[in-house]
């Protein structure tokens, strides 16, 4: 292919080309040409020209301009060459595949990157894009042609260790492993592989790095769980992200267990028990110095330990109501509950709803030094200074139930019961309630009417249900629209209807979609929020409750007395161009009256 611009073959991008051709293609003026010569006038030349020009902060010339960013003017060059752009995704590149096809020493020193690779193709990234001497050599090598694809240089360079790095360390935990003797048996399929192997030490150098570049690649990627996962051949590694499993990699079977009980050691976990179900914590910190603290949970399977790690962002116990997604209904309506000096609380919804999160910021949003703020959890979730907290013990005792009765014995002002799950919790939370404390708790309900019928249901005395419950606050988490990408289209006026059928609300005329970008990860989803329903427990409820058990009784008062449900809340999150429809349908579809 030829070059489109006047450029010799096999020559290194310099800052005179790049300024030259900027200010040819109306990028930049000459007088900012001019600026920038006289500002980089001393500047090293071995530094690559983009990186240069991006780090001023530059406005373009355009109409409208834009921040001359680094992908910005990256985008510019793959289109002034003629080659494909690409942010990578780390999620979707086999970092052993591709790193074993080009050696370290020949990728950098060439300054490329192998990214995707076929039987037929291999596609390398690279920041100079009419440098190609090594096109032939490598398509020689590698039996396979190959396909160049631009790179930002910073990119470039931080993939090129990382890569090669998680490598090497796969390539260093297996070979001193060849050398061991195997002193456990890791999983059942493995009964008849004694002594054929052994697991490198947890502590050793190559496994420490591994478990490193997990924990910070899952930072990197706002991943909410790290899945470790052994299987027959190979260990998976799959991590959460807005709610969604994404596969990231796939280890040698040899390490897994390596891996696993790295974890557990930073986790003070026992190491040498493989055949109970385990629960630890570890508090670390990411990459930029935030504060994360991580709850870790075993499960013995038949191929070895499964290791779940879910990651607990303080930032998000920081966020105001509103960023969770509460509206002006629920703000208000809740803040009502808080005033209250006495009675119980309670938020709803399934596993992963978010829960937690509202519980924690509503404790954070109410604490005060006058206040002393007490809960029982199983297990506790995020370790405050602001509260005092106590873990769920059932091995000596502690239980929901006997905790709530320790806690009363502490003077508390406000509890947080972790979640109801059976009568003596529910009744024990009552007792703190009608004894003048503020009771917190979570229970596993679809919405909020549902929460009476299960505490009537478990065998919580309708009269005291009546007298104590103040409201209900059912949630889910929903995925919200990626802001860099997302795309006005029409509402489908019979989903619409469909999901609002107990509200007249008029379809709104344009609502947006996804469409998927680099930021995105192609998905057209970026970060998630919540919806609501606050269930407001007045007069009218009251007296169902103590002559009903029926559901649609207590959701057609709900709804008479101004409750906007789930899915009132989740449309008026699309008409906001929030979220789409089709993540409300999967999340909370249309109810269905019996």
């Amino acid at each position: 292919m030829a070059n489109p611009t006047k450029i010799s073959s096999d020559t290194e991008l310099t800052l005179d080309y790049v300024l030259n051709e900027l200010e040819k293609d109306d990028v930049i003026s000459s007088q900012q040409t001019a600026q920038i010569r006289l500002i980089t006038d001393n500047r090293d030349n071995i530094e690559h020209p983009l990186n240069i020009i991006s780090e001023l902060g530059l406005q373009s010339n355009t109409k409208p301009s834009y921040l001359l960013s680094l992908d910005k003017l990256t985008r510019w060059l793959a289109k002034k060459s003629r080659q494909e752009y690409i942010r990578i995704d780390p999620l979707k590149i086999d970092v052993a595949k591709v790193t074993s096809l080009v050696s370290q020493a020949y990728a950098t020193r060439q300054k490329i990157l192998p990214v995707y690779v076929t039987d037929t193709e291999l596609s390398i990234a690279t920041c100079e894009p009419f440098v190609s001497s090594w096109e032939n050599e490598l398509e020689r090598i590698t039996k396979r042609k190959v396909k160049r694809v631009l790179i930002n240089p910073i990119d470039l360079n931080r993939y090129l260790h990382e890569f090669y790095g998680v490598s090497r360390s796969l390539q260093g935990a297996v070979s001193d492993s060849k050398n061991k003797t195997l002193s456990t048996l890791q999983n059942f399929e493995q009964l008849i592989e004694v002594g054929k192997s052994g697991e490198p030490d947890a502590n050793d150098r190559h496994i420490v790095s591994l478990v490193d570049w997990v924990l910070q690649f899952a930072f990197e990627q706002r991943a909410s769980d790290i899945h470790l996962e052994p299987r027959r051949d190979k260990g998976h590694v799959r991590f959460r992200i807005d709610g969604v499993l994404h596969s990231v990699h796939e280890f040698p079977v040899i390490l897994m267990g390596a891996i696993t009980s790295r974890l557990k050691s930073l986790g003070r976990m026992d190491v040498t028990d493989k055949r109970r179900p385990q629960d630890g914590r570890i508090k670390t910190k990411t990459p930029n110095g935030n504060e994360v603290e991580m709850r870790l949970s075993t499960m013995p399977t038949a191929f070895g330990e499964k290791l779940v790690l879910r990651i607990f962002d303080p930032d998000m116990l920081m966020k105001d109501f509103v960023e969770l997604g509460f509206s002006d209904y629920d703000m208000q309506h809740w803040s009502n509950m808080l005033e209250q000096p006495h009675g119980i609380i309670l938020v709803t919804g399934p596993t992963g709803s978010g829960k937690t999160t509202t519980l924690y910021s509503t404790l954070k949003h109410i604490s005060r030094p006058e206040l002393n703020i007490c809960t029982i959890e199983d297990p506790i979730e995020l370790v405050d200074p602001l509260f005092n907290q106590m873990q769920v013990q059932t091995n000596i005792d502690v239980t929901f139930a006997n905790g709530v009765r320790t806690l009363l014995r502490q003077d508390p002002d406000i509890i947080m019961v972790g979640e109801i799950r059976d009568r003596d919790t529910a009744d024990v939370a009552i007792q703190a309630a009608l004894t003048g404390h503020l009771v917190l708790s979570s229970l596993h309900t679809n919405d909020a009417p549902s929460t009476i019928t299960r505490l009537l249901d478990i065998g919580t005395q309708a009269y005291l249900v009546g007298a104590t419950l103040l409201g209900i606050l059912a949630q889910r988490l929903i995925r919200t629209l990626c802001p860099h990408c997302k795309v006005e289209t029409t509402v489908d006026k019979i989903a619409w209807r469909n999901l609002v059928a107990t509200e007249n609300l008029p379809p709104p005329e344009l609502i947006f979609g996804p469409k998927g970008c680099d930021e995105c990860r192609h998905t057209g989803y970026m970060g998630r929020i919540g919806i609501y329903e606050t269930l407001i427990v007045d007069k009218s409820i009251r007296k169902l409750i103590n002559t009903t058990n029926d559901l649609n009784l207590y959701h057609d008062a709900a709804i008479k007395q101004g409750m906007p449900p789930l899915q009132i809340s989740g449309a008026q999150k699309v008409a906001e161009g929030i979220t789409t429809l089709e993540e409300i349908y999967a999340t909370v579809p249309p109810r269905k009256n019996d």
